[in-house]
């Protein structure tokens, strides 16, 4: 007698299936995704526990570290003030962040796909990198005084390189022979750029998005430190040079809620914009 093949493999009897791995349930998914959620809100109550423990066991002075609960109270005494400086402070980030990715990207992309713009357009651009950011920013308050305008140009500055060079990469990561199947299937330079190069691309745009964002808030008060009547830099130096730690953290709690916004917004983008790098966990 021949044995069956099936048989001669475990947990398969007469022909039946192997049993299948068991699926977690709806609801065991959502339980999961709710904990994983949990963790940052976790993590950042710890290390304010850890900081007011600190403050009372040690007995550290006021005037060297207020304890958690009186930045609180500055915080929601100072709100107003906080507000109206904090809008000036976000307007220059978002207008420096904006110009930056319409300029950055679309000259990644120029320089990407030309040789010519590499080799004419990539070293000037390298050099003006080099240059200390901080060592230019008086001369944008000699040419465009102490509005605006020189916080945003200098918050381009600043941000504009790394956006830059994460689109020269992301641009280029594409296998060439992706792009001659595309062209032997009569595929117009429009359709590969849209339904191809693109997409290959914004992964790798958005690493570039995520570091100039963080740069973003960073270059602003730097900004407003060299010259300002406004913005939380200048409530920032305000609060420093009177030795008002109190209104000093107060400042890095707004500003640290300034950069989880936008760094929450640049996820949102990249997980809208590129659906098919989304893992589904079953």
């Amino acid at each position: 007698m021949v044995a069956s093949p099936a048989a001669d493999r475990p947990g398969v009897l007469d022909g039946a299936t192997p049993a299948a791995a068991p699926r977690r349930s709806p609801a065991a998914r959502r339980t999961q995704a709710a904990l994983w959620s949990l963790l940052p809100p976790l993590s950042f109550a710890a290390i304010v526990f850890a900081w007011w423990a600190a403050v009372r066991v040690f007995r550290v002075p006021a005037y060297l570290l207020p304890g958690p609960d009186a930045v609180f109270l500055r915080l929601i005494g100072e709100g107003a003030m906080l507000w109206t400086h904090a809008k000036v402070t976000l307007a220059e980030i978002l207008a420096g962040f904006a110009l930056t990715v319409v300029l950055a990207i679309p000259l990644g992309l120029l320089i990407a796909l030309s040789r010519l713009a590499r080799q004419t357009l990539y070293p000037p651009i390298m050099l003006l990198q080099l240059v200390p950011k901080i060592a230019v920013a008086p001369l944008f308050l000699v040419w465009l005084g102490f509005g605006m305008e020189s916080k945003i140009l200098l918050t381009t500055l600043m941000t504009f390189f790394p956006l830059l060079i994460a689109s020269i990469s992301g641009f280029q990561i594409l296998d060439a022979r992706l792009l001659y199947l595309t062209q032997s299937m009569g595929a117009s330079l429009w359709q590969t750029f849209r339904y191809l190069r693109f997409p290959a691309a914004l992964p790798v745009i958005f690493a570039g998005v995520k570091t100039s964002a963080t740069i973003a808030a960073t270059a602003a008060i730097v900004a407003e430190f060299v010259g300002a009547n406004q913005g939380l830099g200048y409530v920032l130096l305000r609060g420093t040079s009177t030795m008002d730690l109190e209104l000093t953290f107060a400042v890095l709690v707004v500003l640290t809620l300034i950069g989880i916004v936008i760094n929450y917004a640049v996820e949102f983008a990249e997980w809208a914009m590129t659906p098919w790098t989304r893992i589904s966990r079953t």
